[in-house]
């Protein structure tokens, strides 16, 4: 069932301000990366570690309220607005709650697990730090995500692209003031900001949590606005409501599961498996992995507008709709995600110097370009899988049909990504970190062609969420 123009027109239309999104989102990471590289190697090695693994924890709020998506835009393409309200409360609620029972405690027991990993003691300081700021600005992080959802299943995602490019613009600015501070960059001709204290990489997760907020508070204004409150009653449907929270979780705990515990094995992958071989390969990886985040996300923003989409038109009754939907999406992410494997083709050494400051040692310099540039061809291999992965989970999910890529997503991620990158390091350690990059190439790749016989059999046609 192929889209048409006009499905491709559709889901270009709802997708272009959600991919903008999501680059934000991953712009806002790529700056903090290029922002904290001016001090030196060991802060990105730092910034990649901390924030890879306090968004281990924060990823599992955010798998589980993209169901607030599905159950609004359902409800949107049923003509049932009047049960909409609930659901952006409930996904609120679950958000506080997210925040008080699972991201207060981790971020108290973070420093002991960078401890575990066996780090030297200054970057065990520094990534705990880092950390532990993003985490405690978790409940705007994780609440400007079901804001995000309820907007997205209520078919205007550019509310949230507004927040999203407020939010990195706060966020850049709170960086440059709080990592220079009055010093600024003179190497650079760039003036400092007046009583603004040089904090370096601290500054950075401050900049973070000052962007999150703004972008939280953009959607939220709009949710409580009048014109929001007269066509949905929103004001009026605050209180708890444990049913739509239940419906959340019910649907949404896959999701959980399979953003939180890819968070964990990449996670793992990074500072464990690939991080083994040094700082160089660490830094190397991190430098490939902004750039991979650059690719990836633009089709995160067309799954999250398939799933948008997918839901509406079930919503409908349209199943074909629904399918042409998908296949649009999913033709837009290979498209471009095609492009970026060039890129990184062509680029590999350019691209791996960007995060590599003027000050380090010219051996160490072209040692994790050497690096990087390895790495930037496994990344460049798996860009098409990784688009057709990511844009049918979206899409199966807009359908409800969340429990089997959950599930696959950790059988996967155990048995490749760290099994199979342990086993790399073990069997074939002349690789290095090339070997456990390769096994990350493998299960990518098998995700993707999984996930899209999953769809094409078209078992998700068969649930009936509207009728729980």
């Amino acid at each position: 069932m192929l889209a048409t123009r006009t499905d491709i027109r559709e889901v270009w239309g709802q997708a272009w301000p959600t991919v903008v999104t999501m680059l934000s989102y991953t712009l806002m990471q790529f700056v903090d990366s290029l922002m904290v590289s001016v001090i030196g190697p060991l802060e990105v090695a730092a910034q990649g570690n901390g924030g890879a693994w306090s968004w281990v924890a924060i990823s599992f709020g955010f798998g589980v309220l993209t169901l607030v998506n599905t159950l609004v835009s359902q409800r949107v393409g049923a003509g049932r607005t009047d049960e909409i309200a609930r659901y952006g409360w409930a996904g609120l609620w679950l958000a506080l709650g997210f925040w008080l029972v699972v991201l207060v405690p981790y971020a108290f027991a973070i420093g002991h697990a960078f401890e575990a990993m066996g780090h030297e003691p200054r970057l065990v300081e520094m990534e705990t730090a880092y950390a532990q700021i993003l985490l405690g600005a978790g409940i705007v992080t994780v609440g400007a995500k079901a804001l995000a959802n309820f907007f997205f299943g209520l078919q205007r995602p550019k509310v949230v692209t507004v927040a999203a490019i407020a939010g990195n613009i706060a966020n850049i600015l709170g960086n440059y003031a709080l990592i220079y501070g009055e010093r600024g960059l003179p190497e650079l001709g760039l003036p400092g900001v007046p009583g603004a204290p040089e904090l370096g990489l601290i500054g950075a997760a401050i900049g973070t949590a000052i962007g999150s907020t703004v972008e939280a508070l953009v959607p939220l204004v709009v949710f409580l606005s009048r014109r929001l409150n007269d066509t949905l009653a929103i004001r009026r449907a605050w209180r708890p409501d444990f049913a739509a929270m239940r419906d959340i979780l019910r649907l949404g705990w896959p999701a959980g599961l399979q953003f939180g515990n890819e968070m964990v094995c990449w996670a793992i992958f990074m500072t464990v498996l690939a991080g083994s071989f040094g700082s160089a390969h660490m830094t190397a990886g991190w430098a490939a992995m902004r750039f991979v985040h650059m690719s990836f996300m633009p089709a995160v923003g067309l799954s999250t507008a398939a799933t948008s989409l997918v839901g509406k038109h079930i919503g409908e009754g349209d199943h074909a709709r629904a399918a042409r939907s998908a296949h649009a999406a999913v033709a837009i992410g290979v498209a471009w995600m095609t492009l970026c494997a060039i890129a990184f083709v062509l680029f590999r050494h350019e691209l791996t110097g960007v995060f590599i400051d003027d000050a380090t040692p010219p051996d160490l310099a072209a040692e994790i370009r050497a690096i990087g540039a390895t790495i930037f061809i496994c990344a460049a291999v798996f860009q098409t899988l990784d688009a057709i992965g990511i844009v049918y989970t979206g899409a199966l999910r807009g359908a409800g049909d969340t429990v089997f890529p959950g599930v696959l997503t950790v059988v996967l991620s155990w048995g490749v990504i760290v099994g199979g990158g342990y086993a790399m390091t073990r069997l074939a350690p002349q690789l290095e970190s090339t070997g456990p990059w390769i096994a990350a190439t493998a299960y990518i790749a098998i995700l993707g062609i999984v996930l899209a016989i999953r769809f094409e059999r078209g078992g998700w046609k068969r649930l009936h969420l509207l009728d729980r």
